[in-house]
């Protein structure tokens, strides 16, 4: 129908425009006005130069990070976190020996029974581990949604940067 049609685009072009604040200007629309990394550099001790992106003139970033999350259980003494905890330890080597990967970091929160895992890469590696798919990120999610009391699976990308 044609609301459903509609919705299918507006849909699409929201993906577009929020999937273009983490890639490089240069494979971006020039609709979009993103600019491009290095039109902000950042100096640090030792003279090293961190390259920047800006989504506007702003926000700038040399960080992205993908999260995955899900929901874990407290039932039958929290089984499900104790597995998915096991879940990460197999894959954690594989994530930690990303090129690129800055931290990764691991949330639980005990009351509303979130379990997350964020791995921070520079903005210029990115690229690479999107073009593999975020490996591990296929197999650990397989993994998780296999345990039982996990629901809720999902990831998000976004950028990081100290204010």
């Amino acid at each position: 129908s044609g609301l459903e049609m509609l919705r299918v685009a507006v849909t699409f072009a929201f993906l577009l425009c929020s999937a273009s604040a983490f890639m490089p200007a240069a494979f971006a629309p020039k609709s979009l006005g993103l600019r491009s990394f290095g039109s902000q550099s950042r100096s640090l001790r030792g003279g090293c130069e961190v390259k920047m992106a800006e989504i506007t003139p702003n926000v700038k970033f040399d960080t992205i990070a993908r999260e995955w999350r899900f929901k874990w259980s407290g039932d039958n003494n929290k089984q499900s976190l104790v597995e998915a905890q096991n879940a990460l330890d197999s894959v954690i080597k594989e994530v930690k020996s990303v090129k690129g990967v800055k931290n990764v970091q691991r949330v639980v929160c005990g009351g509303c029974l979130d379990f997350k895992v964020v791995t921070a890469l520079s903005a210029d590696a990115w690229g690479d581990w999107e073009g593999k798919k975020f490996a591990p990120e296929e197999a650990f999610l397989a993994k998780v949604k296999g345990i039982k009391g996990v629901s809720q699976v999902e990831t998000q990308t976004y950028t990081l940067m100290p204010q």
